[in-house]
């Protein structure tokens, strides 16, 4: 059996301007990196912005498990089977972060005959954004450090300094650092911070911003620490938003690219969805939409993260209103939810399904609470049986939820034909009265409470001594009004990632809160998440390969 990156490597791709000719796009509105990237020009959206929106699909998830769902697999397949079925299709996706890539997740382009390319490029530089976002990140951390080494005008307490810098990897041992060691020309001693550059809230305000005056209005918000008197201090107040605006000018233009089916594929932001609001970017998403008759979309892990914060956050922000959602799961995770090993998943076991199967019932109800339509997407591996299969459509249909099983990862867009077809009926049959689950009018508590007890199953939150005491600052500044960005675990509707299937009988913990500004929502972290991941003990680094030829090996 070829591996994904072989399948990849086989491919015979179209120049750019030939897939961008698909989607009405004329080779004056590219910007080529090559025969097959480009970024779209911002005159492209000027002619285009009056047009009529398409259809949204979001593409979602149970929560992710050792087993595999195949999420981003099940969304590029979808957009090919469309354009099989001569629909006008495009896929709006994240832009993977090297952190995982050489870490334990792998790549984010999708799998098998189901995938976007060249895939080599976009798991690796790509166009640059990330880096573009780091440098603008650590800009501003730099010249903060600067300000208070240069006299400290603004009267920072160096005990407040909130900004952190940032790197594109997982890297453990820079997540509590020292700086300014050395001299006293080498700058003020004090504990500082990283986070891998998806957790950055640049990424954030890059994915969420409309265009460049909405982007150097954000990055003027963001908060890099506070003053003696507790007041804030904004990289506005530190003259740095030009600079880092300047650093974006690019990365703010949408990519894009195709799959190897040579579907139209919008690649832009990569926000992690366990720490971050995990959407691709709103330029790229609205672009698409005024381009093509369907938008298939995805948001990070499980409906419980990605899907929330996509239509809490992204939807609310931007004025989107998503037509149809898809919830993809395997028989595989359902058995490994049921308590099943994941040597053990091949086996045939109703009883473990029949367990386990409650994770994929809390996820239906979650997108109902939406009023959004729901497919399930059931991602179809050889090792499921007949009566397995027969079991979870069963389940789907009579908790009102339609089902279609997928076999893109085979067949590409022909192994998607039935769920396109599913999804286009849904769409056509179920009207969607989208509405976000809370209003940012209500207190800050109120707001996590309600994702709390509603999405994730809990019966309440406790908050640590620190969080309080940053509630309270946030509603005396009058940022109470912005909606919550849940940094949680991903394997576990609780902040227990050892807690699988459908827990109760738990509460949420709320260590720490912070604002992000610039991003537009209020950030609270649970349980033990961390902003910058470790490696584990075999990383996929140590597979990663390039030979004589330049022919990269072992990315996945």
């Amino acid at each position: 059996m070829k591996t994904d990156i072989e399948i990849a490597q086989e491919t015979k791709m179209l120049h750019i301007r030939d897939i961008a000719a698909k989607l009405d796009i004329t080779e004056d509105e590219l910007e080529f990196y090559g025969k097959y990237k480009a970024k779209l020009s911002d005159g492209l959206w000027e002619r285009v912005k009056d047009n009529k929106d398409g259809r949204l699909v979001l593409v979602t998830a149970i929560n992710p498990t050792p087993a595999g769902e195949g999420k981003t697999t099940t969304t590029v397949g979808i957009g090919e089977a469309m354009a099989k079925l001569g629909k006008k299709a495009a896929i709006a996706l994240r832009e993977p972060s090297l952190g995982p890539c050489f870490g334990i997740k792998g790549g984010a382009a999708g799998g098998g005959y189901a995938q976007v390319v060249p895939m080599e490029d976009l798991n690796l530089h790509f166009t640059g954004d990330f880096h573009a976002i780091t440098s603008a990140n650590n800009l501003l951390a730099a010249m903060l450090d600067n300000h208070i080494q240069q006299g400290n005008a603004l009267r920072i307490d160096t005990n407040q300094v909130v900004w952190k810098r940032c790197v594109d990897m997982n890297d453990r041992v820079l997540r509590n650092i020292v700086t300014g060691l050395g001299r006293p020309a080498d700058g003020v001693v004090r504990e500082d911070h990283f986070i891998i550059t998806v957790a950055s809230e640049i990424m954030a305000i890059l994915c969420l911003a409309e265009n460049i005056k909405d982007l150097k209005e954000r990055l003027g918000k963001i908060i890099v620490a506070y003053n003696y008197d507790g007041e804030p201090v904004t990289a506005s107040q530190l003259n740095a938003t030009g600079a880092m605006a300047a650093l974006l000018k690019d990365a703010i233009k949408p990519n894009l690219i195709q799959t190897v089916e040579n579907t139209p594929a919008f690649v832009h932001g990569g926000p992690f969805a366990n720490i971050a609001h995990g959407c691709n970017s709103v330029r790229a998403t609205k672009t698409a939409l005024k381009l093509a008759d369907y938008v298939i979309t995805e948001a990070g892990f499980g409906a419980d993260l990605g899907a929330e914060k996509f239509l809490d956050i992204k939807c609310r922000m931007a004025g989107l209103k998503p037509d149809a959602a898809v919830l993809v799961a395997t028989v595989r995770a359902l058995k490994y939810n049921g308590g099943v090993p994941k040597t053990e998943l091949g086996k045939e076991n109703i009883a473990a399904l029949e367990t386990g199967i409650a994770n994929l019932g809390k996820h239906i109800e979650n997108i109902a609470k939406y009023n959004i339509p729901c497919v399930v997407a059931l991602n179809r591996f050889v090792t499921d049986t007949d009566k397995e299969l027969a079991f979870v459509k069963k389940y789907c249909e009579e908790n009102g939820c339609e089902f279609a099983i997928s076999e893109v990862w085979e067949h590409g867009g022909d192994g998607g034909r039935k769920l396109a077809e599913k999804i286009i009926k849904t769409i056509e049959t179920k009207e969607s009265h989208y509405v976000p689950i809370y209003s940012t009018e209500l207190p800050v508590k109120e707001k996590i409470e309600i994702i709390a007890k509603e999405i994730y199953g809990a019966d309440g939150v406790t908050y640590d001594a620190a969080a309080e005491s940053a509630i309270e600052r946030i509603e005396k500044l009058g940022y109470k009004n912005l909606p919550v960005c849940m940094a949680k675990n991903q394997y576990s509707l609780s902040d227990d990632a050892k807690k699988l299937g459908r827990p109760s009988g738990f509460k949420i913990n709320i260590r720490e809160i912070y604002v992000s500004a610039g991003a537009g929502f209020i950030v609270a972290i649970t349980g033990t998440v961390m902003t910058m991941p470790g490696l584990p003990l075999h990383p996929a680094a140590e597979r990663i390969d390039v030979n004589e030829n330049g022919l990269i090996t072992g990315l996945s």
